[in-house]
């Protein structure tokens, strides 16, 4: 059965449209400490685990502040697992904890605690942003794409940015599954939040049911 693309995007943005950054109480700007935080965030999710529980986890660690990797790095590590153990970040509190304190001084030392110096070296090029953002500990593929999906909606030399989740979602609402074509659907201010949306839905076999059944 054909999809009404005209109104299956307006719902995917307005009922599902929230990005992560804002789900963990980001408010994202081409700044060192909201792009440090996407990157804490982004580690959190780089685990099996619920996106609820990562989002909670991050806003337990900026309540806590630690907000820059600074901040981070001269924590305690027993304040990062307490704080991850607040948002029932289990099984991984440990773990997490370590890689985010080794991240932190990476960043530091690498990028001068200013993730705007690994977007100019990786000089507009998304393969080459990937490739630096897997150096950070716990960061895979995975994580990779999910910082850039998000990050696009500052550096927007990534649009469109949709990866194989968010693509793979599209094709199972019958909408395009390209980058391209999703990009071409809504305005470039809005593919981040259309890359989450069909992560969203992705993850949720009752969204996706109702939307196509819409």
């Amino acid at each position: 059965m054909a999809v009404d693309v005209d109104t299956i995007i307006p719902r995917l943005l307005s009922e599902h449209g929230r990005t992560y950054a804002q789900e963990a109480g980001i408010t994202l700007r081409d700044k060192p400490s909201p792009l440090y935080r996407l990157l804490v965030l982004t580690v959190l999710c780089s685990v099996r685990i619920g996106a609820g529980i990562a989002t909670d986890a991050a806003r337990e660690l900026f309540r806590a502040g630690l907000r820059t990797p600074r901040a981070m790095a001269d924590s305690a590590w027993q304040d990062r697992v307490d704080a991850l153990g607040r948002a029932h970040y289990v099984r991984y509190d440990e773990s997490t904890a370590t890689a985010l304190g080794d991240g932190a001084r990476l960043v530091l030392e690498r990028w001068r605690g200013d993730l705007r110096r690994m977007r100019e070296e990786a000089d507009g090029d998304p393969a080459a942003l990937r490739e630096l953002l897997r150096e950070v500990p716990r960061i895979g593929p995975v994580g990779a794409d999910i910082f850039c999906r998000e990050v696009q909606a500052v550096w927007p030399e990534l649009r469109p940015y949709f990866d194989d989740r968010a693509c793979e979602a599209a094709k199972d609402l019958g909408l395009p599954h390209t980058p391209r074509g999703l990009g071409r659907r809504v305005a470039p201010k809005d593919h981040a939040r259309l890359a989450a949306a069909l992560v969203r839905v992705g993850l949720s076999k009752d969204a996706a049911r109702e939307l196509r059944a819409a």
